[in-house]
């Protein structure tokens, strides 16, 4: 298991379409085969634009395999016009058997 944290800075006014498409995504991923197992949305507080998605993930591989799927591309094209600047991972934890 990995947990990974995916930090976004949202432009503003573009924060509820953030939202939204956080939460389509992580109900098609759950909805697949695609390795994850929990995804949460957290917004920094006092105002801010910035968010954090957590995520639980089978293995790396599974991670892997998403961020080089055809819908984190399509995803990622479509956040360009609300995302200030470039995203960052970060990788928690890893858990081998």
């Amino acid at each position: 298991m990995i947990n990974v944290g995916l930090y976004y800075r949202v432009k503003r006014g573009h924060e509820a379409e953030f939202e939204s498409i956080f939460g389509e995504v992580v109900e098609h991923l759950k909805g697949t085969a695609s390795g994850i197992r929990d995804a949460k949305l957290y917004k920094q507080i006092g105002g801010s634009s910035e968010y954090m998605i957590y995520t639980d993930w089978e293995d790396m591989e599974s991670f892997k395999k998403f961020v080089q799927s055809s819908e984190f591309h399509s995803t990622t094209q479509k956040g360009r016009e609300i995302i200030d600047g470039m995203p960052r991972h970060r990788i928690f934890r890893e858990e081998t058997a």
